[in-house]
């Protein structure tokens, strides 16, 4: 299977490079050799022939996203677009990454694929965008998969680091943190969700459309932030705070846990969200602690 990834450098596209087998052929152009923000440069990609089109790439900070938003539409909305039609005329499949904040957090049960999305701030409509863009362009080659609380070893460079590395960070500046209760997610390890992502490419009866992959259970970050230092043996103090939903100005979903309804059924689940960080966090050096 020929695979091209875009999203090299991030936290998903990385694993998803790093644990690809002898039966994936991953291509990985940069950003420099394939800019998607380009739509006559993606037409490149018919010379690549590839059998499947991974694309992890977004503009994912929030705050910017408010204020540059026809930036966050044009690499969440447009660039998913003209992906899926070139995707379409080359009879590729065509995979995108979405997001648990397509959804408001008006439930209390974990959402699953067919449930409404209502997002609240402009990252979270973009995305939505951008999965009816990929479904109506390329209906019959297009799987949407929303995840949640993406943490892996690339880290994340618009956000200075995933939020296990900030924490560490927290940790060896201060014995005492004040951290949110107030969202239930899904924390997701992304060298779980990348072996997951190319198990669904290769299942036979994955049909296109919407589907969650998310770390198995819940949690607040309060009880992430926790369980990270409980684990380590880090003697720090962690307050929780109740910020209903609001952090740095933006909204955010009470509730955005995922269920994985759609790739349970086809035998494809990943790990408790605990299991997950403690493998996570038995690869980290003691000099990173």
């Amino acid at each position: 299977m020929k695979i091209l990834l875009i999203g090299k450098t991030g936290q998903l596209g990385g694993d998803i490079l790093k644990n690809g087998s002898a039966e994936h052929e991953i291509l990985a152009p940069g950003r420099s050799q394939l800019d998607i923000c380009d739509s006559e440069n993606l037409e490149q990609i018919i010379s690549y022939k590839p059998d499947v089109v991974i694309n992890t790439a977004a503009f994912h900070n929030l705050a910017l996203c408010e204020t540059e938003y026809q930036a966050a539409f044009r690499v969440n909305c447009i660039a998913v677009r003209d992906l899926a039609q070139i995707c379409n005329k080359i009879g590729a499949r065509f995979v995108t990454i979405s997001t648990d904040y397509v959804f408001g957090g008006e439930k209390r049960m974990p959402y699953t694929e067919s449930d409404r999305p209502t997002p609240l701030q402009v990252y979270g409509i973009s995305k939505l965008a951008g999965e009816f863009a990929a479904l109506s362009t390329a209906p019959q080659q297009s799987i949407v998969i929303r995840t949640c609380g993406l943490y892996g070893k690339s880290g994340s460079a618009s956000k200075g680091g995933n939020f296990i590395s900030k924490r560490l960070a927290d940790a060896r500046r201060s014995d005492v943190l004040d951290m949110g209760c107030d969202q239930r997610v899904c924390p997701t390890s992304t060298p779980d969700l990348s072996k997951a992502v190319l198990q669904l490419i290769a299942h036979p009866q994955a049909e296109a459309g919407i589907y969650h992959l998310v770390n198995n259970g819940e949690c607040t970050w309060y009880e992430f932030t926790k369980a990270i230092y409980e684990i380590l043996s880090l003697k720090v103090k962690v307050n929780p705070v109740d910020r209903q939903g609001l952090s740095d100005g933006m909204r955010r979903p009470l509730y955005s846990v995922l269920a994985n309804t759609k790739a349970k059924a086809l035998g494809i689940e990943l790990p408790p969200w605990r299991d997950a960080l403690e493998k996570y966090l038995s690869t980290i050096s003691s000099a990173h602690i």
